[in-house]
């Protein structure tokens, strides 16, 4: 769930554009809770599943991920994709690509449950970032030369304005985009590629 994307972008059924989620109180609250994000992250990674696959995808029973699917359909963030089951068998996808909130705006709420509910999936994110970083780190040497001599993982410490981080994370935020389908799915030795940005203040010393 990406904080504060500029210009989000309406869906094109051509394929060229994604389709951007605006979270709103209730689906901030539909989705605070941990599998609920893990569903919602592995149907927009990998595709359209069935409860029982998520299960085993997330090692939850069918049971759990099944109940949980229905709550995050009620609140629109997934649905029924009918045209992949067979029989009885009961398909599930993300309506939306992804997410973007302004998570001031919910800290500022009046309800205190919407406020715990960011407060919930910001550090939940936060967990997950630092979990595919870890997994990364353990799986590197699994991976050719090329992607070994690729990756990265640096810090940077400067001195910003409020208005000039903001304006340094939405260059950032265009310059991931900008390399965004240039790649084929069938490219030799490509992959997904995750990239996390982390941009906040810190007090001195």
């Amino acid at each position: 769930m990406p904080e504060n994307e500029s210009d989000p972008r309406p869906y094109r059924h051509d394929g060229t554009d994604r389709r951007i989620h605006n979270v709103d109180a209730r689906t901030l609250r539909a989705v605070a809770h941990p599998l609920r994000l893990r569903l919602l992250n592995a149907l927009r990674e990998f595709g359209p599943a069935t409860a029982s696959g998520l299960g085993e995808r997330l090692g939850e029973s069918s049971g759990a991920t099944s109940y949980h699917l229905r709550q995050m359909a009620e609140a629109g963030l997934v649905e029924d994709a009918p045209e992949l089951g067979k029989g009885r068998e009961r398909w599930w996808r993300s309506v939306h690509d992804g997410s973007v909130f302004e998570s001031s705006a919910f800290r500022q709420h009046a309800d205190p449950a919407v406020r715990g509910a960011i407060d919930f999936v910001l550090h939940e994110t936060a967990t997950s970032h630092a979990e595919e970083l870890n997994a990364w780190l353990g799986t590197v040497g699994d991976w050719s030369d090329a992607w070994q001599r690729s990756w990265d993982m640096s810090d940077f410490k400067i001195r910003l304005t409020p208005e000039l981080a903001m304006e340094l994370s939405r260059k950032m935020h265009e310059l991931v985009e900008s390399y965004r389908d240039t790649v084929p799915e069938d490219a030799e030795d490509s992959a997904v590629v995750r990239t996390h940005l982390h941009l906040f203040p810190r007090r001195s010393e």
